[in-house]
């Protein structure tokens, strides 16, 4: 099987990863792909597409530049994992395995546990105040992680990123609509399918995922105290999960 490909979510691009692509290389997971949505990161110029389907062909497109070729593995969390189930979909032959980490879909989910209705007013103070980046990412934070012991240094790190590739406010709610809209196809994907959930998401109710992995006649995982970002949060837990569930094994 391929190399694994790593997909991000709303207004984040491959380096707010972390240290995972680093520990899944010393897991013996091999080095994965980080493309970016676009919007974000290396293609935060180009306008964000209003539709999962379009971001998928965005993804696609930076894949042959690396030198890899499918069936891929695909880690993939929130909006990413709605373009990773939707590239699933259109083209089977190129996705041999899914990790989607705290995500929520239609029609297995409700618009309330999807985004918890809690946060739509600091959501809303963020779009507001989109420029003042301190305040947007301390909210980000706030909501996506349960650690904080690295509070200041995210904060420096997350800033120096927006810095250096700025997304729109136009881009940030393209993004939202194309999630807020994304329905998964009536089939499951064909391939093996993990799904993660992590009990203190504070951001999406982690009964989506469990909904999703139902549906799909797929295994669940729930992480006990991690945060919607679960990169951040605990990393290795993560690396170590792909090797249990022998998704690292070619």
């Amino acid at each position: 099987m391929g190399r694994w490909v790593f997909l991000r979510g709303l207004t984040r691009e491959s380096r707010h990863w972390g240290t995972l692509p680093a520990r899944w290389e010393a897991a013996g997971l091999g080095r994965p792909l980080l493309p970016d949505l676009p919007g974000n990161g290396a293609l935060s110029a180009r306008p964000a597409p209003w539709g999962v389907r379009e971001m998928v062909g965005a993804v696609r497109r930076q894949l042959p530049d690396a030198g890899a070729h499918g069936p891929y593995r695909v880690l993939a969390m929130s909006l990413g994992a709605m373009v990773a189930t939707e590239w699933a979909s259109m083209h089977p032959e190129e996705v041999g395995a899914l990790v989607l980490v705290n995500t929520s879909m239609r029609p297995f989910c409700t618009p309330t546990q999807r985004l918890r209705p809690r946060n739509w007013g600091k959501l809303l103070r963020v779009a507001q105040r989109w420029h003042d980046r301190e305040l947007c990412e301390r909210t980000i934070h706030a909501i996506t992680c349960a650690r904080a012991d690295t509070l200041a240094g995210d904060i420096d790190a997350w800033k120096a990123i927006a810095a250096d590739a700025p997304v729109s406010r136009q881009s940030a709610l393209a993004q939202l609509l194309a999630a807020a809209r994304y329905r998964a196809p009536a089939s499951a994907p064909r391939c093996k399918v993990l799904v993660i959930a992590c009990a203190a998401d504070r951001l999406v109710d982690p009964v989506c995922s469990a909904r999703i992995a139902q549906a799909w006649n797929a295994p669940l995982l729930t992480h006990y105290w991690a945060g919607h970002d679960l990169p951040h949060d605990d990393p290795q837990w993560l690396c170590d999960a792909a090797v249990r569930n022998t998704l690292g094994v070619s």
